[in-house]
């Protein structure tokens, strides 16, 4: 579950309304101590910027609507559950990589072809390919931001409940993205682990508040977007190691957008359930959830020197052409045509206008990210250094 890209805070004008919700508790965050004492400059594109911290809401779905989801257990089992896959027909990390059972001699062969097949890798590729590990790595979060929704978490931790089972074994099978990719990252010798292993300690630390609120119609909207948002990153980094030489690598980030492809559909098909039953109450979540920006699992990413970071990852990734401001606009396209938004009936007032401003939205993305890029034109380029490889010089 991961993406590197987030929506510009200039879209902060369009006012926020979340009538489904009630009974609300809001708690202000205190800062980030790592970003706190630094002056933040332009974004480096419209979409590169880490969201301004905003006010917590908690448990915002009314008490009612956990009905809605306890009468769709059996629906769950039946239509979200066959899209897990049995552990024995599961991939494993150690499927792609050196068998160290081998004798000494063949294994080291075996790492010796794989730092070959790398060293024509770019810095920048592995900076894409640093992040997108390091984001995968902080399962921990996700699985708690997950089982922090009303009416759909695992209440004992072993709950058979089939929402509880979903989340258990969707954290099961992402557990091995960032285990593979980071192994794989150890061995091809490119990159400082004890920075990328110091960055995984500060995003697990900080956690993540995506503005999902306790609220399953909200939480299940951010992880639909974020599951396809991390299919076309993976696939990128695929399409990129097999133009750069490594075709292994390319069939590891492959295999791992295959998984997340997967997770999206049983995510999407959840939303389009919602959709069905409580038609307003999904557009409301969807016009929401859009109206703050899906902000992404790692823009609290800090390696302890460079309190611009994500920034900086993210827009490598755009320059790479791994995730941009068209891929966060095609996303939302796609999920409009899914979840046949345009064409959705039975809505309140307040749901068509929720309609209205959602099936709006993408042709405004693209014209804040053409100014944005001609911003960027004027600023001229210029080069950071990611202590992810070994304190080099990368051109954004």
């Amino acid at each position: 579950m991961q993406s590197s890209l987030s929506l510009p805070t200039n879209q902060g004008h369009l006012s926020r309304t979340t009538p489904h919700c009630r009974n609300l508790t809001s708690c202000v965050r205190p800062p980030n101590p790592t970003v706190s004492f630094f002056r933040r400059p332009p974004p480096i594109s419209a979409v590169a910027a880490a969201p301004a911290r905003r006010p917590q809401v908690t448990h915002s779905m009314p008490p009612e609507k956990i009905e809605v989801f306890k009468s769709l257990e059996n629906w769950a089992t039946q239509s979200v559950l066959p899209l897990l896959k049995p552990v024995d027909h599961c991939w494993q990390p150690q499927d792609f990589l050196p068998d160290p059972s081998q004798p000494y001699d063949a294994f080291t062969e075996e790492v010796r072809a794989l730092r070959d097949r790398t060293a024509g890798l770019p810095d920048e590729y592995f900076i894409v390919l640093v992040g997108d590990m390091i984001t995968e790595d902080a399962l921990p979060t996700y699985q708690t931001m997950i089982n922090s929704l009303d009416g759909v978490r695992d209440e004992t931790g072993a709950s058979p409940c089939p929402w509880a089972v979903w989340t258990r074994a969707w954290t099961a099978e992402e557990n091995r993205h960032g285990d593979l990719l980071r192994t794989y990252l150890y061995l091809s010798g490119r990159v400082d682990m004890a920075k990328i292993e110091r960055t995984v300690q500060y995003l697990i630390g900080s956690g993540m508040d995506p503005g999902t609120e306790n609220n399953p119609y909200l939480g299940f909207v951010y992880t639909s977007f974020q599951e396809r948002a991390t299919f076309i990153s993976h696939g990128n980094t695929a399409r990129l190691a097999n133009q750069n030489g490594d075709p292994v690598l390319a069939r590891i980030c492959g295999t791992i957008a295959s998984d997340e492809k997967r997770h999206e559909n049983a995510y999407s098909r959840i939303v389009e359930k919602l959709l069905e039953v409580d038609p307003t109450g999904a557009m409301l979540a969807i016009a929401d959830m859009m109206r703050k920006k899906i902000t992404m699992p790692a823009h609290l990413m800090y390696d302890g020197t460079d309190p611009r970071l994500f920034e900086h990852f993210s827009a490598v990734a755009q320059r790479l052409g791994v995730y941009t401001a068209d891929d966060y606009a095609d996303i939302l396209e796609f999920l409009i045509g899914r979840w046949r938004l345009e064409k959705l009936e039975g809505l309140t007032g307040e749901g068509r206008r929720a309609q209205e401003f959602v099936c709006g939205l993408a042709p405004r993305i693209r014209r804040l990210q053409e100014r944005a890029d001609e911003r960027a034109k004027k600023m001229g380029p210029h080069g950071v250094r990611f202590s992810w490889i070994f304190n080099k010089e990368v051109a954004l």
